[in-house]
C-alpha cells in the first residue's frame, strides 16, 4: 500500500482493521534506510552516554566496563558459575579471566568451590562489591529514570520491545527467566 509520499508501506494484517485510524506506528514497519541509520545514530549515542555515567566511577577505582558488566551479572546472578557468566558476557576465558583477577583482588567478588562439582568456581558479589554495583547502578538509574519520565508510559513499553527486538533469542531467553523468577513469591523464613 502506497503512502501519500509514494514510498511503499507495510501494514500488519492485525492492525489493518481500522484504516481510519490505525494503532500507532502502524506505518512504521517498513523503515527506510536514512531512518534506521538514525536509529543506530540513537543507540550508539545513548550508550556512551549511559555508559558515561558509570564510567566516572570505574576510572576512579581502574577499573573498565568489562568490570561493570561482571559485576552486574554477577550481582544479578549470585552463586552464578565462571562458564554461565562466559555464555552470557560471550568474552574470552582469558578476557572473564582478567576481569575476575582484579575484582577478587579488590575484594568485590567472592568465588567459591561448586557443591556438586568441585571443579567448579562459583561467583558472588562480596559486601564491597553489592555497594560498588549499587553505586554504579544508582549513577544510570538516574539517567533511565529521566528518560522514562520523559517519554511516558507507552514508549517506556515501546522501548522494551524495540531492545527486546534487537536482542538475540538467547537474551530474550535470559530476560524472559530472570522476569519469571522476579515473579515467584518467595519463601519465607521460618
Amino acid at each position: 500500500m502506497p503512502d501519500p509520499k509514494g514510498a511503499a508501506v507495510t501494514l500488519d494484517p492485525r492492525t489493518a482493521e481500522s484504516k481510519t485510524h490505525p494503532p500507532a506506528g502502524a506505518g512504521l514497519l517498513f523503515l527506510r534506510e536514512e531512518e534506521m541509520r538514525a536509529a543506530q545514530d540513537l543507540l550508539f549515542f545513548a550508550y556512551r552516554d549511559f555508559t558515561n555515567a558509570a564510567d566516572v566511577i570505574l576510572d576512579e577505582l581502574g577499573l573498565g566496563r568489562a568490570h561493570h558488566r561482571a559485576l552486574h551479572f554477577i550481582g544479578r546472578n549470585p552463586g552464578i558459575a565462571v562458564g554461565d557468566l562466559l555464555a552470557l558476557l560471550r568474552i574470552t576465558k582469558q578476557s572473564l579471566a582478567r576481569v575476575l583477577t582484579t575484582l577478587v583482588a579488590q575484594g568485590y567478588v567472592a568465588q567459591t568451590q561448586g557443591r556438586a562439582d568441585r571443579r567448579q568456581r562459583l561467583l558472588a558479589l562480596t559486601p564491597a562489591g553489592q555497594a560498588l554495583e549499587r553505586r554504579l547502578f544508582e549513577r544510570q538509574r538516574e539517567r533511565l529514570l529521566a528518560a522514562y519520565r520523559d517519554a511516558g508510559a507507552g514508549a517506556v513499553e515501546g522501548f522494551r520491545r524495540v531492545m527486546r527486538g534487537i536482542m538475540d533469542d538467547s537474551a530474550r531467553a535470559y530476560l524472559d527467566r530472570a522476569e519469571a523468577a522476579a515473579r515467584e513469591p518467595r519463601a519465607r523464613p521460618a
